[in-house]
């Protein structure tokens, strides 16, 4: 049997209306718009096109979003002051920076220097510890989106065996905490793992983002199982994920394809952070 595939791009229209309409309910009521500012750092083909969908999100939910655009070789000084800057502008409600940046500026200098509550990305080490503890507040976008997905499938996490494969930062470590704070068993994989499949093979949950195309197939994945994709890659033959889609599809009970899957909602998600730091900002005033 051929495994529902989930369609983000559902999912996502759904948050985008619920966004939009609570943006035009804060305005009444703060007479504000909400702003946010994108530090971009150099050219990088799929931030742009991240950045792009993100513009036009922004756009249709009456957000405004402004970039600060830098050369791949700006100093890391400059980087520093225009995020101070920018936590003191009273009209920008909301700070990202744009992964990935040149090796020679430190993504944790920049992490630390930002202000927590206009941190969109939920990267700060205020939010991320807030996230490890289980009293979530700003999640990072990417791992949001996997949730949301499991949310809107009606996925009851307490219990499950789930398997991530990555331990990055900005994925694997705060999603296995998002798991954790929902009571499931989590085991991480990354690339010194002895023979992930056999972790992989026992989850029904399995989350990938390694950024390596198709290296997930069907072995790797137990029946039935809840696939979800968030691997991005371009290969000559097009856009494809970490999942060798067509063989997995028969196996899996459920799995989220690329394009149209984990994308769409991470897009919808990080205008979800964008309400959050706006009210951070505005509500702070009024107290």
């Amino acid at each position: 049997m051929t495994a529902k595939i989930i369609d983000g791009r559902e999912i996502a229209g759904k948050l985008h209306r619920k966004t939009a309409e609570e943006v035009k309910q804060l305005k009444l009521r703060y007479k504000t718009t909400p702003s946010i500012t994108t530090i971009k750092i150099g050219e990088d083909q799929t931030s742009a096109l991240y950045l792009r969908l993100r513009d036009n999100a922004c756009k249709k939910a009456g957000i405004v979003s402004n970039h600060l655009e830098f050369p791949q070789d700006v100093s890391e000084n400059e980087i520093l002051r225009s995020i101070s800057e920018l936590n003191e502008d009273k009209r920008v409600h909301g700070i990202l920076i744009q992964f990935p940046m040149s090796g020679h500026i430190s993504s944790d200098k920049l992490m630390n220097a930002l202000d927590p509550k206009k941190d969109v990305e939920g990267f700060t080490p205020y939010n991320m510890g807030r996230t490890l503890i289980g009293n979530e507040h700003i999640v990072p976008c990417t791992p949001l989106s996997v949730l949301t997905i499991l949310e809107y499938e009606n996925m009851d996490l307490e219990g499950k065996d789930v398997v991530v494969v990555n331990h990055s930062n900005v994925v694997g470590k705060p999603l296995s905490a998002l798991f954790l704070n929902r009571n499931a068993t989590v085991s991480v994989c990354h690339v010194f793992t002895k023979d992930a499949k056999q972790y992989t093979s026992r989850a029904d949950i399995l989350v990938t983002a390694t950024g390596i195309p198709r290296i997930i197939t069907s072995d790797y994945v137990k029946k039935n199982a809840f696939v979800i994709d968030v691997g991005i890659v371009n290969t000559k033959d097009g856009i494809c994920g970490d999942v060798d889609f067509d063989s997995v599809k028969e196996k899996a009970g459920k799995i989220t394809p690329v394009p149209g899957g984990v994308g769409p909602v991470t897009v919808a998600c990080s205008l979800r952070n964008m309400i959050k730091t706006f009210r951070n900002c505005v509500e702070e005033k009024t107290k």
